[in-house]
C-alpha cells in the first residue's frame, strides 16, 4: 500500500483530524468547525424528526379515515328510523281504524 503523501494513496481530506490537537488551526477556524458539526448535527436530527413525523401523520390521517368510514357504515346499517316510521304508520292505521268503528 502507498504512503499517504505518494500518489494512490490516501486522499488528504479523507483524514479525520481532533480540532482540539491540530497545532495548525487558530481559534477562529475551531469555532468554525465547531459551528459547521453543530449544523451538522442539528440537519441529520431534522431529517429523522421528518420522517418520524411524516410516520406519525399517516398514522394519524389513517386512523381518522377508519373512524369516518366506520361511522359512514354503521350509519348505513342502522335502519332504526325505518322501524320507527312503521310503527308510526301501524299507529294511524289502528287510530282511523278506531276512528272509523267509533263513527259506525
Amino acid at each position: 500500500m502507498a504512503a499517504p503523501g505518494e500518489p494512490g494513496g490516501e486522499a488528504a481530506f479523507a483524514r479525520r483530524i481532533d480540532p482540539a490537537r491540530e497545532p495548525g488551526l487558530s481559534p477562529q477556524q475551531r469555532l468554525l468547525m465547531a459551528q459547521v458539526e453543530r449544523a451538522q448535527r442539528q440537519r441529520a436530527l431534522q431529517r429523522r424528526l421528518r420522517g418520524r413525523n411524516v410516520l406519525l401523520a399517516l398514522g394519524i390521517g389513517a386512523v381518522a379515515f377508519g373512524i369516518y368510514g366506520y361511522t359512514f357504515y354503521s350509519v348505513s346499517q342502522e335502519r332504526f328510523l325505518d322501524e320507527l316510521e312503521q310503527e308510526a304508520e301501524a299507529a294511524r292505521a289502528r287510530a282511523q281504524a278506531r276512528a272509523e268503528s267509533a263513527a259506525s
